[in-house]
């Protein structure tokens, strides 16, 4: 008899309402669980047989994870943008967590990754640079928005700078928005030094990878890339191919297409039409494409070997914009194979592809 046991939870913060089905399918229990370790670890260790547990990402999810990882056979945290099934029908604390379990024995679920615990520290680092990375820049668009509200030119990074902020203060007539820029000042001296610690925080944990040592060779890639890289990606092998690196990175390209096959003379053939290109991915890691479209661009200004390959790509008539999607995917490529592999960068194929 299979004594598997499925399990569906609708996480919250103070309560989490639980499902479970038998390998058969049939509900054999329904709980609402304190969010608390004790009290969801004595529920566990209270049902007996392997037991499959899933619910959404989300807040707790990595907390929930490495909780209950020791604890079950299999831990499934699924994307919720993709349970479609989900959204069908009413929802609520009780009838969530009986679709999860019906979805996770069917095998329909979408996992998002959750395994690499050797680089939390490194992750939870790159989430406050990059945090306060993106609290820095808000407090600079809005500092230049008070000038330009009043019509005065703030071109340039000089509106920033500690020793002319007098004279720009000066030029705001009104004391309440020179007050408001005093106060977004305030707040840029802060952040500048919270962001300075967090990078060097950052940089001192990164060296703790191996990984580091083979990415900083990649050119264009500085310490701050590759610390980045390694926290976001935690690890190589859970991309098969580069294709699927492509997509997490929001580089792959969606196609459509439909009547893909007919019949001529009585043999099937594929048409030769080629598939609608709609756009990239939508459902990606934005920081990841970030780093790879800011890499591309300013490598494609260079001159070493991937100005070269950007050059060329040109050269064949290929438009900029996809030109440097090229080589942001190649350098996407590029990384994945050096981290599996562990090996050292070599420019020579980017030449001869150049050539």
């Amino acid at each position: 008899m299979d004594s598997k046991k499925y399990i569906g939870m609708d996480v919250h913060q103070a309560t989490i309402s639980v499902a479970v089905r038998d390998a058969a399918g049939k509900l054999v229990m329904e709980s609402i669980l304190e969010t608390k370790a004790n009290t969801i670890l004595e529920f566990i260790r209270g049902l007996g047989g392997s037991l499959w547990v899933t619910f959404e990402e989300g807040t707790s999810a990595a907390w929930l994870y490495d909780l209950l990882k020791p604890h079950v056979a299999h831990v499934v945290v699924c994307d919720p943008r993709k349970n479609a099934l989900l959204k069908v029908g009413n929802k609520d604390d009780r009838i969530n967590p009986r679709k999860l379990t019906d979805l996770l024995r069917a095998g329909l679920l979408s996992p998002v990754y959750h395994g690499e615990s050797g680089v939390r520290t490194l992750r939870e680092l790159a989430r406050t640079y990059l945090t306060v990375t993106k609290d820095l820049t808000r407090v600079m668009n809005r500092l230049k928005g008070v000038y330009r509200s009043w019509a005065i030119p703030c071109a340039g990074q000089t509106v920033y700078a500690p020793r002319h902020r007098s004279a720009w203060l000066e030029k705001l007539v009104q004391p309440g928005v020179r007050r408001r820029a005093e106060q977004l000042y305030q707040q840029l001296d802060k952040l500048v030094e919270i962001r300075r610690e967090a990078r060097q925080e950052l940089l001192r944990e990164s060296r703790k990878h191996p990984a580091r040592e083979f990415l900083s060779q990649i050119p264009r890639l500085g310490p701050i890339r590759v610390a980045l890289l390694i926290a976001l990606l935690q690890t190589p092998h859970r991309f098969r191919t580069k294709r699927q690196l492509w997509a997490y990175c929001g580089l792959a390209l969606q196609t459509r297409s439909s009547g893909e096959y007919r019949y001529s003379g009585g043999q099937l053939q594929h048409s030769k039409r080629p598939p609608a290109i709609r756009g990239l991915n939508v459902n990606h890691n934005h920081d990841l494409k970030s780093l790879f479209k800011s890499t591309a661009t300013q490598a494609s200004g260079a001159n070493d070997p991937w100005g070269d390959f950007y050059q060329n790509l040109l050269a064949r008539g290929m438009k900029p914009a996809m030109a440097r999607l090229t080589l942001a995917r190649k350098m996407a490529a590029i990384v994945l194979r050096l981290w599996k592999k562990g090996e050292h960068f070599n420019p020579e194929p980017l030449k001869r592809k150049s050539a």
